[in-house]
């Protein structure tokens, strides 16, 4: 019999295998923060509802707690104050093993539904989820309800159709029958469970604790196993009551709700101990290559899902839009202060200039005009201080510091210091940007996260291609750009990309930015190159996360 939130989502689903299996647009849940689309109570309700949770204890009801733990400071000089349960490490993987028995009873199509069902009540929650995020990160406010909130609930969504995809796979029972010539034939029935491998930890990000924590979070819960959320400790919020959420759903079905839970840690030793921990069979982590590395080496009994540092490049060889090239840039290098894991680090223009609708330009040219494009685009500062939002992280401002002294080249643009009415006490800084030669390889050959970034003088377009897929191979990367009228320098950057594994863009000039990932369609890495050894969200990102135990008699 099927499960009720299995039909009442059914619709919702084969959409999403659909446009899985077509990579066309389509989103389940509306990007805007329009009441008409939320209701006309939602953006008060929502602002009401995460006020109530600033200077409390945020109740979960978890097992093991030991008291309360939290010290948020919001990039925008905010007060949050709020506190939350810390649980013993070994408590709550117990209790996470035992819901899985409560989970599996469930069967595929009851978890599928449960978990769309729990995506439903988030996305009814995304003018909440949205004050969090933008409180806890420093996004502007509309990056934050879309990333935040649609966007973070589509990449969700999308790893709950891949794991209900490929667990589709497996037939449920068999009817087994061996001839065996002149005697009656040897008949069996077997029976095949799908059932996940143990407890899934999945490691928020301080910049993204939602698009970066649901791939992994439904990954795991979809293909029948308990998930433990390790926020950062700066973003803890939006995790917390993502986390409520889902335990609230789980009650309602008689889901034991430990089968979802949050781990709150006062440092790296507990954190090292749960994803050390015999019952964890899988974690997902996105952030620096430090801690990446060391999950890898030493989560000896879990698969690693890593997201990590590296060197996102655009390789310039001539443009016949350049002004709306520059226009391009300037925004990919302005949103969120350059705080994402896809905006571009290293520009490679070639040291003879490029070819343009507007003439030729010399590299000093291209150099002063993304500079005076990156000016312009912030003049206002309505426009600034939606875009740039505020800087997450002091160590953040310390590498803006440090490039604009001229440490790394010369700079090309110095960053400006914005003071934001709204937000007195916002760390807001304008991008950064330093030009050298391709030879001071120490500038720009590692991550400067942050609105830093280089425009690196090449020989000619064919040393900036054999450098990009170098930048690739050797630092990682998830994104990578070429404008160029050459369909031969198109035709040489595909292959370099598809050598080096990773997303490339061509001559982006209109609405869509190359630090833009649309769930359904784009991939968000692709598990090739040091950047990354997973894929937001392909069939690998799910498969391995389950086994199939059967079970056979005679008939």
């Amino acid at each position: 019999m099927s499960h009720p939130l299995y039909e009442k989502h059914k619709a919702t689903l084969e959409a999403g295998l659909k446009a899985f299996g077509e990579r066309s647009y389509w989103s389940a849940y509306n990007e805007m923060p329009s009441p008409k689309v939320y209701g006309e109570d939602a953006p008060a309700a929502g602002k009401q509802a995460f006020d109530a949770l600033l200077g409390k204890q945020f109740e979960l009801d978890q097992p093991g707690s030991n008291g309360w733990q939290g010290s948020e400071k919001s990039p925008y000089g905010s007060e949050l104050n709020v506190q939350y349960p810390a649980c013993d490490v070994d408590t709550l993987v117990a209790a996470a093993e035992k819901a899985m028995e409560s989970w599996q009873a469930l069967r595929l199509e009851g978890r599928t539904g449960v978990c769309l069902e729990m995506l439903e009540r988030l996305n009814k929650q995304s003018f909440e989820i949205a004050h969090a995020v933008m409180q806890t990160t420093g996004q502007g406010w509309m990056m934050a309800f879309q990333a935040g909130g649609p966007h973070a609930q589509d990449r969700g969504l999308e790893s709950v159709v891949a794991a209900h995809q490929v667990q589709m796979l497996s037939a449920p029972n068999a009817h087994w029958e061996k001839p065996q010539g002149k005697n009656p034939p040897l008949v069996m029935k077997k029976h095949f469970e799908l059932v996940g491998k143990g407890v899934g930890v999945v490691i928020g990000c301080g910049t993204f604790p939602t698009w970066n924590t649901y791939p992994g979070l439904f990954a795991a819960l979809a293909t029948g196993n308990a998930v433990i959320v390790k926020p950062h400790s700066n973003s803890i919020l939006p995790a917390a009551i993502t986390v409520r959420t889902m335990r609230e759903v789980l009650k309602e079905q008689g889901v034991d709700p430990n089968l979802v839970s949050l781990c709150v840690t006062s440092g790296h030793g507990d954190t090292q101990k749960l994803v050390t921990h015999a019952g964890v069979r899988s974690v997902d982590f996105t952030g620096g290559n430090h801690f990446g590395h060391w999950l890898i080496d030493n989560c000896k009994q879990a698969t690693v899902y890593a997201e990590m540092a590296g060197v996102n490049n655009v390789v310039i060889d001539s443009t016949d839009a350049y002004k709306a090239m520059l226009r391009n840039l300037a925004f990919t290098l302005s949103l969120y202060s350059g705080q994402m894991c896809t905006t571009p680090q290293a520009i490679l223009v070639p040291a003879g200039g490029i070819e343009t609708d507007e003439g030729h330009k010399s590299y000093d040219d291209v150099c002063n005009d993304l500079a005076k494009a990156v000016s312009g685009f912030l003049s206002k500062p309505e426009v600034a201080h939606a875009v740039l939002g505020a800087i997450q992280s002091g160590a953040t401002s310390d590498r803006i510091n440090e490039a604009a002294a001229g440490v790394h080249g010369r700079v090309i643009l110095a960053p400006q210091k914005l003071e934001n009415p709204e937000f007195p006490n916002a760390v807001v800084s304008t991008p950064v940007l330093v030009a050298v030669d391709a030879a001071d390889e120490k500038a720009y050959m590692e991550e400067r996260f942050g609105p830093i970034s280089f425009v690196v003088k090449t020989a000619d377009t064919a040393a900036s291609v054999a450098l990009s897929e170098r930048l690739v191979r050797e630092c990682g990367a998830l994104t990578v750009s070429v404008y160029s009228t050459s369909r031969d320098v198109i035709n040489a950057m595909i292959k370099a990309t598809q050598r080096s594994k990773v997303a490339l863009s061509i001559n982006l000039t209109g609405g869509v930015f190359v630090n833009q990932s649309a769930a359904f369609s784009d991939y968000h890495g692709t598990g090739g190159n040091p950047g990354a050894n997973a894929s937001y969200t392909d069939l690998g990102f799910v498969a391995n996360r389950f086994v199939v135990v059967q079970y056979r008699e005679h008939a």
